[in-house]
């Protein structure tokens, strides 16, 4: 028997067991190696690609169709949920105008390094823009857990730990950015396209307000001073249906509430931190069914965009942190002029961002989410010795 001729409905159930039953043994070669274990998901699931396309000749998006996308957008929605109600605003206060200025000085010279360089390296202007907003993300667990293992408290880690609190959030807004000036490039009907990526963003915002202030007085009132998690589940799936059905930015839907939550939720300082209790299982779907979704045949013909992508993304990293410590407000910190490389670290956003964008544009980024998801296990991979090195004190 086939896998075609299994009921849907169990090869669904059978394939997200299974799917789940492998992040356990992630989570144990990830504790015993050096690979983080994103990394390992991600490569389980071009394991699955593999064997699905390679040995057995079929499309893997036969065998995800209508199993994918619903799990990779909720757990999209509650990475940006959380990323968002980081950015309270005594977190904003408490992190000053040093942290202010590092991350949009990185954030502007990733983005037009990228951009600009794969477009004089002769790439399509729409892997440009792509690429370029995507480059702006940095994975905030692999910065941390670095300096949590060096138990470093000096100036240089409270800074990387206030821009990485803060650097999605950036990312997000960028990514929305360009894919509302791609959406205005490629449409036929300009005007129309604007109007279009006005009401993606606008209308971002609009739904995240509207969801996101009833829940931050509603919670945590059913269980006094805790939500619980069927709140928290019922906010997730209503902000991912809403927008969709809306046509509007999920993500920046989800980090608009996330931020109402967060500082408007004053009578409990546990505002829906239920998500982090739920949120690895879909993560592990996410990592695993983005490997799955990979054309085999697009790895090789991506392998000069990710080689592009990787250069020029530490460039602009390095090149971001250099002109920051630069600047007056920082010039007399004893700063290193590498700390932008320590902010290389890149995983769940970016590929995220990689797989919204080439579901909205098949055509014309084909190659984008091959190149993330590869440039993605070499930042993960050498991210964290790149911040290692630039906390070692000269």
């Amino acid at each position: 028997m086939s896998l075609t001729e299994i009921n849907p409905a169990a090869l669904a159930m059978i394939l997200l067991g299974v799917i789940l039953s492998v992040s356990i043994l992630a989570d144990v070669i990830a504790d015993r190696t050096p690979v983080p274990r994103i990394s390992v998901l991600v490569l389980v699931g071009l394991g699955v690609a593999l064997i699905h396309q390679g040995l057995l000749g079929q499309d893997s998006g036969e065998l995800l169709d209508g199993l994918s996308e619903p799990l990779i957008k909720l757990a999209l929605v509650m990475v940006a949920f959380l990323l968002g109600s980081e950015l309270t605003l005594d977190r904003l206060k408490a992190t000053g105008s040093l942290i202010l200025v590092l991350s949009i000085t990185v954030v502007l010279s990733s983005a037009l390094v990228v951009g600009t360089g794969l477009w004089l390296l002769g790439f399509a202007p729409a892997l440009a823009i792509a690429l370029g907003a995507i480059s702006v993300a940095t994975d905030p667990a692999a910065v941390t857990e670095s300096i949590r293992e060096r138990g470093d408290t000096g100036l240089r880690a409270r800074l990387l730990l206030g821009i990485v609190a803060i650097d999605d959030a950036w990312g997000i807004l960028t990514f929305g950015l360009g894919m509302a000036i791609l959406g205005w490039l490629l449409s036929s009907e300009p005007e129309t396209a604007l109007l279009h990526a006005g009401w993606e963003l606008g209308g971002a915002a609009l739904l995240g307000t509207v969801l996101g202030l009833p829940a931050a007085f509603l919670t945590g009132r059913l269980s006094p001073g805790r939500p619980t998690q069927v709140e928290a589940i019922a906010l997730m799936l209503l902000m991912a249906g809403l927008s969709a059905w809306l046509g509007v930015s999920e993500i920046l839907t989800a980090m608009v509430a996330g931020m109402w939550v967060a500082n408007g939720s004053r009578h409990h300082t546990q505002s829906f931190r239920e998500v982090e209790y739920i949120e690895w299982p879909f993560l592990v779907f996410f990592f695993v069914l983005s490997g799955a979704s990979i054309q085999l045949d697009a790895l090789n013909q991506a392998l000069g965009l990710t080689l592009a992508y990787l250069v020029l993304r530490f460039l602009g990293r390095f090149l971001g942190g250099w002109l920051g410590v630069q600047l007056p407000s920082l010039r007399h910190q004893s700063l290193p002029p590498n700390l932008g490389l320590a902010l290389t670290p890149q995983a769940g956003v970016a590929i995220g961002m990689a797989l919204l964008a080439a579901e909205r544009y098949p055509n014309e980024l084909a190659h984008l989410l091959p190149a993330v998801i590869a440039s993605t296990l070499v930042f993960e991979a050498i991210g964290p010795w790149l911040v290692t090195r630039v906390l070692r004190r000269a």
